[in-house]
């Protein structure tokens, strides 16, 4: 079992089928909050096909989000962020689902909260299995890898869970 120093978001994204990369980046370029990333997204697609980054901006949605989504190589910056837009577009019901779980007060999936309460180990036991047998597996590694990386000490009960392997 790979520790969450092992498990980089630049990794989790590699591994990501395609067509999912394909829906990652489409969200992440509509992603208000992603500037300093999408600048990263754009260098890289110039330098990937040889464009001006200006006329990398200027491609259609469906292109750019067709260049990112066949680049493997990311850093994790941008991949971690790939992942939020991700997982805020499509994975709201899972992620309300495990909120609801665990007694945490959510708006459609996120945390209202701005510090929320590290869950005690029994209730994230019970969260962690219940959501793992409602939802496919590598749906759950993910998500569960990207609160990791947003909030180590308030997931950090997730480490070490057979429930991250992403094989």
């Amino acid at each position: 079992m790979s520790s969450p120093e092992e498990v980089r978001p630049a990794r989790v994204w590699r591994q990501m089928p395609s067509e999912l990369r394909t829906s990652a980046a489409k969200a992440f370029w509509a992603d208000e909050q992603a500037a300093l990333e999408q600048a990263e997204a754009v260098a890289l697609i110039s330098r990937q096909i040889k464009f001006r980054p200006k006329s990398v901006i200027s491609l259609p949605l469906d292109k750019k989000a067709k260049h990112l989504a066949g680049l493997a190589q990311v850093s994790d910056l941008l991949a971690a962020r790939l992942m939020i837009a991700y997982h805020l577009e499509h994975q709201r019901p899972m992620m309300g689902a495990f909120l609801d779980l665990l007694g945490i007060a959510h708006e459609d999936g996120l945390i209202k909260e701005e510090e929320p309460t590290k869950p005690e180990d029994a209730t994230l036991n019970k969260a962690v299995t219940e959501l793992s047998a409602k939802y496919p597996k590598q749906d759950v590694a993910r998500y569960f890898w990207a609160l990791l990386w947003q909030d180590p000490e308030t997931w950090g009960g997730l480490k070490g869970r057979p429930e991250l392997a992403l094989e």
